[in-house]
């Protein structure tokens, strides 16, 4: 599922207090997320069954103004047994992808692309346990740890888990993190598919806006990733925007709650056709988070990825024909956007 209102004068006039900056007048991070590694079964087979970018795609979002590639891969490949060490090739690949991007000038998101599961088991149940998921995190920590434009991104879209649930795995994971000495800056997602537009809704558990503020992090150097369509249902599956006004109003309503609670965010997917509706929309909430800086950290693209069919509507993957609407419009607001952020917290801060 991919699953987030442009800020009104009553909505800015009740969200005063700024968040703690990371060092950045605009959003810094401005990107697109680059498919392909979270593709088939366990036991695919690369470049058969799932690919990992390649340098010529990574550089022609390079050239386009790109600062960040939210990297998604499979959880189950990189560690096929729980609690067991990493295949080393698997991990080869992502290391070696997470350095051209890096030789590009981009920052990386890591992304395991599981929705809150290990195969099919839900992570806080046996055995993909709590204390499972902080193992993964520790190992991939170690792997990435202090390295200049790595972030960390918990997990795609949890679903279907009460969100004090998700609570404790993502607390349990970042204290992971921090216990091996790591200081990449972590994104951490809401359950019910990360949704802006439910981030206050008791979908499961409680609301993501209340519940999600008990994140806890010794160093406090997290931010929260949302995710935010415009379609009809905020599920990313239909060419048409009829959730446009909907998904820019939600978009309006996180920045408010950013604000009120002194947090950053990070909108880790959207996408939209090149439908006249949905590029107003996609317009107004780059407006909206590049007018609330103080708050939003940036933002990456679904999707891209040497795979992604041409006629695929939200696709920016460059092609035969012309640039699509969607990558002219990216490239835009990546220019009007400068900026940088802070990957690792200095020792000692």
């Amino acid at each position: 599922m991919r699953t987030t209102r442009h800020l009104t004068a009553p909505l800015l006039a009740a969200a005063l207090i700024a968040s703690p900056a990371l060092g950045a007048d605009k959003p810094c991070y401005r990107g697109v997320n680059l498919s392909g590694g979270e593709y088939g079964e366990r036991d695919a087979t690369y470049g058969t069954n799932y690919l990992y970018p390649s340098e010529a795609t990574i550089g022609y979002f390079a050239k386009k103004g790109m600062t960040i590639i939210r990297l998604p891969f499979r959880w189950e490949r990189l560690q096929a047994a729980l609690g067991g060490r990493f295949d080393a090739e698997e991990l080869t690949r992502i290391k070696e992808t997470v350095a051209l991007i890096r030789k590009h000038g981009m920052a990386v998101l890591l992304d395991p692309h599981n929705f809150g599961y290990y195969d099919k088991i839900q992570i806080g149940t046996a055995p993909a346990t709590d204390a499972a998921f902080a193992d993964f995190w520790a190992r991939l920590a170690v792997e990435f740890a202090n390295e200049d434009g790595v972030l960390f991104g918990l997990m795609n879209e949890p679903h279907d888990i009460k969100a004090t649930d998700w609570l404790d795995a993502a607390n349990a994971a970042i204290r992971s993190i921090r216990a091996i000495g790591a200081r990449n800056l972590i994104l951490v997602p809401g359950t019910a598919w990360s949704g802006a537009h439910s981030w206050e809704k008791d979908v499961i558990g409680g609301a993501n806006g209340t519940v999600m503020l008990g994140v806890r992090d010794p160093l406090d150097f997290y931010a929260y990733e949302v995710h935010q369509y415009l379609d009809i249902d905020s599920s990313g599956t239909h060419p048409t925007c009829e959730g446009a006004t909907a998904a820019v109003e939600a978009i309006a309503g996180v920045t408010a709650w950013l604000k009120q609670n002194h947090k950053r965010g990070f909108l880790g997917e959207f996408g939209a056709s090149a439908d006249k509706d949905c590029m107003g929309g996609l317009k107004e909430i780059y407006a909206t988070m590049s007018g609330n800086s103080d708050v939003w950290l940036g933002w990456s693209y679904w999707a891209a990825g040497e795979w992604w069919p041409a006629d695929e509507p939200f696709n920016v993957q460059p092609h035969q024909g012309p640039e699509r609407p969607q990558m002219r419009l990216l490239a835009e607001s990546a220019k009007a956007d400068r900026g940088a952020c802070t990957t690792v917290k200095p020792a000692g801060n």
